[in-house]
């Protein structure tokens, strides 16, 4: 009769699960309109200024800001998903490692 070995079965964690697509897609949209709320004060506040007679560097620089956000925003929102931290567990062989509930030596499990 020929043994078959068995295989271990792969174990998936909840900490080595990414982040739902849901979630990644609602961050990357809130980080966006923050970034296109900064632009907005931008063209305002340049228009306010240049209207009140501040100095062009001034201006220019938020001129500068209201015309590059939107391309930086666009990178950083298709940028991809967010990387997530992968789980650390402590050495099997150490004093804090702790056995994991319903295992049964005695029967092999």
């Amino acid at each position: 009769m020929k043994v078959i070995p068995r295989r271990q079965a792969e174990v998936y964690t909840v900490t080595n699960a990414p982040r739902p697509m849901s979630e990644d897609i609602g961050y990357r949209q809130r980080r966006y309109l923050i970034s296109m709320g900064i632009r907005t004060g931008c063209f305002v506040g340049s228009v306010i200024a240049a209207m009140a007679g501040a100095p062009l560097w001034i201006v220019g620089l938020m001129v500068a800001g209201a015309l590059f956000l939107p391309y930086i925003s666009v990178i950083f929102a298709n940028g991809g998903r967010e990387p997530t931290e992968t789980a650390r567990y402590s050495d099997p062989d150490s004093e804090h490692h702790k056995p994991i509930s319903g295992q049964r030596p005695e029967i092999g499990s």
